[in-house]
C-alpha cells in the first residue's frame, strides 16, 4: 500500500550479497556464478536500492569464477547507476580479494587479511609411493602433453614449465584486474603483486583498501539511520540437506578449511 502512496517517504534500501566461502565448484558452501547470478540479479533490482553491499569472507579459489561474478556485479552496477560498497570480514584473499575489487568502494576491519594478488598450483607426487607397493601406471594418450603433471609418474620438466606459464598468464589477468579497478589508488613504488597479504590498517596506507569500517554503522551513517538492509544469501539445494552431497561436501569442507588455515584463519 505504502508503495501506491507517492506521498508516503520511504526510506532507503542497501542490497547486501554476502560472499563467503571458496570461489569455484558447484558444492554446498562454493562460490560460483550459476549459483550466485540470479541472487547478484535480484539485488540490483529489487526495490531500487540506493546501494549494493558485497559482504566478502574468502580465501580465493578459481579465477575464472572470480572474474564471472566480478564482471557480473561491474555490468549492474554500470547499467542501473547503484554504487556497490564491499565489506571485509576475516578474508579477501586471491579471488576473494578480485571479488572485493569489483566494487567502488573496500572496507574493512583492522584485523582482516587483504590481498595475495597471486596464483598457486598445488598437487602431490605420488610415483615413489605406488612403486613401494608394486603398482605399475599404464596411461595412452594422443598428443604428448596429454597427460601433463601426472601425479603417479616422476614430474616431467617440460610440463612444470607449461603449468608456469599458465600461472603466469592468469597472474597478468589479475593484475590487470586490480590495476584498473584500483587505478589512481596504488603505490607506483611498490609491487603489490606477489601473493602478499595484509591487515586492514597496512591495507588502507597501500591503497588495496578505501578505510577501517563496518557493513551497518557506516551504511547508516552514509543513508542515515533509517536505511533498510535486504540480505541476499546463497541457499543449500533440497538434496544437499538431506545429505546426497555429504561425501563431496566434506571434501569440499576440508578443501576450505585448509584453504582458510593458510593465513591463520
Amino acid at each position: 500500500m505504502k508503495n501506491r502512496l507517492p506521498f508516503l517517504k520511504s526510506h532507503p534500501t542497501v542490497a547486501v550479497i554476502r560472499l563467503a566461502g571458496m570461489i569455484g565448484g558447484q558444492g554446498r558452501g562454493t562460490l560460483n556464478d550459476a549459483t550466485l547470478a540470479p541472487l547478484i540479479e535480484k539485488a540490483f533490482a529489487k526495490g531500487k536500492p540506493v546501494a549494493v553491499a558485497l559482504e566478502i569472507n574468502s580465501p580465493g579459489g578459481s579465477p575464472v569464477q572470480s572474474s564471472l561474478i566480478g564482471a557480473r556485479i561491474r555490468r549492474l552496477a554500470e547499467e542501473k547507476n547503484i554504487p556497490v560498497i564491499a565489506f571485509v570480514e576475516d578474508v579477501a584473499a586471491s579471488g576473494g580479494y578480485w571479488l572485493a575489487a569489483a566494487a567502488d568502494e573496500i572496507y574493512a576491519d583492522t584485523s582482516s587479511v587483504v590481498g595475495s594478488i597471486g596464483v598457486i598450483s598445488a598437487s602431490f607426487g605420488l610415483d615413489k609411493l605406488i612403486e613401494t607397493y608394486g603398482v605399475e601406471r599404464r596411461v595412452y594418450t594422443a598428443g604428448k602433453s596429454k597427460s601433463m603433471l601426472d601425479p603417479f609418474r616422476p614430474e616431467n620438466p617440460e610440463d612444470v614449465a607449461r603449468l608456469k606459464t599458465l600461472l603466469d598468464d592468469i597472474h597478468v589477468n589479475f593484475k590487470d584486474h586490480i590495476s584498473t579497478r584500483r587505478a589512481g589508488k596504488l603505490p607506483e613504488d611498490k609491487d603489490l603483486f606477489t601473493g602478499e597479504v595484509w591487515l586492514g590498517k597496512r591495507a588502507t596506507e597501500l591503497g588495496l583498501i578505501d578505510g577501517i569500517g563496518h557493513l551497518r554503522p557506516m551504511m547508516m551513517e552514509r543513508f542515515g539511520a533509517k536505511v533498510k538492509f535486504r540480505a541476499y544469501n546463497a541457499k543449500r539445494g533440497l538434496l544437499s540437506r538431506f545429505g546426497a552431497q555429504v561425501v563431496r561436501d566434506t571434501v569440499q569442507g576440508i578443501e576450505e578449511r585448509a584453504a582458510f588455515a593458510r593465513f591463520g584463519l
